[in-house]
């Protein structure tokens, strides 16, 4: 996979609900060691009312003052938990802050356990909300400078008014990824002239093979933009430099995990890639002879949720030095 980017989902983030300091002090630092490494990116994922990461945006502006080079994105943020004008201000804020590093993924569709979360996120508007793509075209229409208000002008003494947007980051709208897992959500995203994140969780439709099913809609992405950008991303646990204990303890959680993907889940029939845990030697060739892998050059490892620092950094570590070079990848600078 010559020239591929490797990227870094840091889908950690876990906190002590009595004490969430030194967790998210924790992710911090784990970007910035991956930045360190000559990683191109750190993405991360969005954990509503979970003890995890539950606003990356603000996560990614404090890493905006704490790397220099390293790609920062999210992946992905639900947009039904967001208004697309007030994001698209929190996200011009931090590209410009980055110095036009963001790299936001966002998704569609209800939150989960919209149940039970509806009456507290929308109390009055529940049953209008829109969920569909056209929440991102609304996201992706202000990002581009498109009209947010009928007033422009100056109002009193100082206070200036814009039609827009404010601020305004030029370039962001084309870094927009979508995150999908279906045919239909692949050619949508190239489309729309966004890029695609493909991830570990696809539906099953034309297939009971995920890397049959992930590529298949990577290759429809790519029918529709051809030079858009699209990345893989999957659970890899390299274990070159890992103690007894800690090869331990990843086999217990790669065990757990497996039975999930033999078979498509409920009645949406979502189909889960099997972790990938090893030496980089025997990932490498599991990935080779991935279908998915084999469609792409670009990829993002997806951190475990709840492993401790040391493991993201033995994890990153054997990446950086060892995985990502038997993928053809070398370090950025």
């Amino acid at each position: 996979m010559g020239g591929a980017l490797c990227g870094e989902e840091t889908a950690a983030g876990t906190f002590d609900p009595a004490d969430p300091g030194p967790g998210h002090e924790a992710t911090l630092a784990t970007v910035e060691l991956g930045e360190q490494l000559g990683f191109d990116s750190a993405w991360l994922r969005h954990r509503h009312l979970q003890p995890g990461i539950s606003s990356p945006v603000a996560v990614l502006a404090a890493l905006t003052q704490r790397t220099r080079r390293i790609g920062l994105g999210t992946a992905v943020t639900p947009l039904a938990w967001e208004n697309p004008l007030r994001l698209a201000e929190d996200l011009a804020t931090v590209d410009v802050l980055s110095g036009g590093r963001l790299h936001p993924g966002v998704s569609v569709g209800p939150p989960m356990h919209w149940d039970d979360v509806k009456d507290a996120l929308y109390p009055d508007t529940a049953d209008r909300e829109d969920f569909s793509y056209q929440r991102v075209e609304r996201l992706l229409r202000f990002l581009r400078g498109e009209r947010a208000s009928t007033f422009v002008g100056r109002e009193g003494v100082v206070e200036e008014w814009s039609d827009r947007v404010q601020p305004q980051s030029p370039g962001l709208a084309g870094r927009m990824w979508y995150g999908g897992g279906s045919l239909r959500s692949a050619a949508w995203a190239g489309e729309h002239g966004m890029h695609f994140l493909t991830s570990s969780v696809v539906k099953a439709e034309d297939s009971d093979d995920f890397p049959e099913v992930q590529a298949s809609h990577v290759r429809a992405f790519r029918a529709a933009n051809p030079t858009g950008r699209v990345s893989q991303g999957l659970v890899v646990i390299p274990t070159d430099s890992a103690t007894a204990e800690q090869r331990a303890r990843y086999a217990a959680y790669v065990e757990a995990r497996t039975p999930r993907t033999t078979a498509p889940q409920g009645p949406a029939r979502m189909l889960f890639a099997r972790d990938l845990l090893g030496t980089s030697e025997e990932i490498a060739e599991a990935l080779y002879a991935h279908a998915g892998f084999r469609e792409v050059t670009e990829m993002v490892f997806a951190l475990p949720f709840d492993f401790a620092p040391a493991d993201y950094e033995q994890i990153l570590t054997d990446t950086a030095t060892r995985l990502g070079p038997a993928l053809g990848w070398r370090p950025g600078g």
